[in-house]
């Protein structure tokens, strides 16, 4: 294999160093993996890149899905007629100058720490969080696996920050319309570098019962006797590596760390309170629970090592009952997001978390004769937080009726290499791999100088 020094670049430990651009073989084969398989990967793409963590900055995504009306939340539009700008009024912030909606009562007396993206453009229209977890389209690279999610590059490209911790955790629960819990796809990068899922087989297999520590026990036996048996027919240098991402693996499994993230009973009754339980569950139907204790544990998460977390709030998608839907849903994104970005920065750990909940597009600035608002990728909004990012400003607007962009449009390209920076890897400088070896950008548009 031919290898090829590159240009300088900065990873998300800090370190500059130049990029190894390799030429050559690129083999597909396994399509089950074990937790082992994961950190031989890892240890080599460390190899590679040299990569090794000395800090550690995080991204909690939150995706709404099924499409937030951005008029009816962070766009209010008083000047519209009354078919389109609907009930609900402003209410100021914070910040002078700075109106969003009444139902946001929490978040307006914090507007400082957020910052609001109001013109993004380029929804593809489809009810997924494709767009709002990878940047790009569907489409890009599909022949290959398609574009990888910000949380496999940062697995990838990042590493662990504890061993005992998976650095990419989706929090997404079980939805019936399925992409709507999507945590992120590891696109081409592999399987290898997917999401760590508590609500699905992963949360049973860490079960730390006595049946399962018993189980545990048995296993590593188990491999103890294979790599007995392999001994005799490998090198030891080479059986001596394969021990020690083995050690790591079963160190997972035996470890309560991660365990204990997941377990926000853990946490002080007071604090809990302040996040709410999301409950009772109102407008789900095929979608995902208003459920605000996945906050909390999204902020346990990154405070034990995970390097991004997403989750899945509610289901927007309002064809009939809009506002219904906003005052309930609405008032528990406001509670639970304004309760992160309070407890980020009670535990000095704002600037290295970045905050971000959207959805896959807007809806129709009309309102339809069932009370509600339809699919509307023409321009949709985003609310930011932490990461050291310029906060306490909205980006951008629309035009009178909320249909289009006028000032400053955003693509999610340029919102995911805002996203990139924040965490440390420079999205010109740090490319990954694809399968064919062709290094490929992490997103497609400048860093939002604004943000930074």
């Amino acid at each position: 294999m031919l290898t090829l020094l590159g240009q300088r670049t900065r990873y998300c430990d800090g370190v500059t160093r130049r990029a190894a651009l390799k030429i050559g073989a690129f083999s597909f084969g396994a399509t089950t993996l074990t937790l082992a398989d994961v950190y031989r990967a890892e240890a080599a793409a460390k190899a590679q890149t040299g990569s090794s963590s000395s800090q550690h900055k995080a991204v909690i995504n939150v995706f709404l899905g099924g499409g937030p009306p951005h008029q009816d939340m962070w766009d209010l539009k008083m000047d519209a007629p009354a078919e389109i700008r609907g009930e609900f009024k402003p209410i100021k912030t914070k910040v002078e100058g700075i109106e969003i909606g009444e139902c946001f009562p929490k978040i307006a007396a914090m507007m400082d720490k957020f910052a609001i993206i109001r013109s993004i453009v380029g929804a593809q229209g489809g009810h997924d969080g494709f767009q709002c977890t990878t940047g790009y389209p569907q489409n890009s690279l599909a022949a290959m696996g398609g574009r990888p999610s910000i949380g496999a590059v940062a697995s990838k490209l990042c590493g662990s920050v504890d061993p005992s911790v998976p650095p990419f955790v989706g929090l997404a629960e079980k939805t019936q319309h399925a992409p709507w819990s999507d945590a992120g796809q590891s696109g081409f990068l592999g399987s290898m570098y997917g999401a760590f899922k508590p609500s699905g087989p992963d949360m049973a297999n860490m079960k730390k019962n006595a049946v399962n520590q018993a189980h545990l026990a048995d296993r590593q036996k188990l491999l103890r006797g294979f790599d007995n048996m392999r001994k005799e027919m490998e090198n030891d240098s080479t059986l001596s590596a394969m021990d020690a991402h083995t050690e790591r693996a079963m160190n997972v499994l035996l470890s309560s760390k991660l365990m204990e993230a997941l377990d926000v009973t853990k946490e002080d009754p007071k604090i809990r309170d302040r996040y709410g339980d999301g409950k009772p569950y109102k407008f789900q139907f095929d979608g995902a629970p208003t459920a605000n204790d996945q906050m909390l544990m999204a902020r346990r998460l990154v405070q034990a090592g995970a390097r991004c977390v997403t989750l899945t709030f509610g289901r927007w998608d309002a064809h009939s009952k809009n506002a219904e839907l906003v005052r309930d849903h609405g008032a528990k994104l406001d509670q639970a997001l304004s309760a992160l970005v309070w407890d980020l920065e009670r535990l000095d750990i704002l600037n290295d978390v970045t905050v971000i909940a959207w959805g896959e597009f807007g809806r129709t600035p009309r309102i339809n004769k069932e009370g509600g608002r339809d699919h509307w990728p023409q321009v949709c909004s985003a609310i930011l937080a932490g990461g050291g990012l310029k906060t306490g400003q909205v980006i951008g607007s629309t035009n009178r009726l909320g249909e289009n962009a006028k000032d400053r449009p955003v693509t999610f390209g340029e919102v995911f290499a805002t996203l990139y920076q924040a965490i440390g890897l420079n999205p010109e400088l740090n490319p990954v791999n694809d399968p064919t070896g062709r290094p490929q950008h992490l997103a497609e548009g400048p860093v939002m100088k604004e943000l930074i």
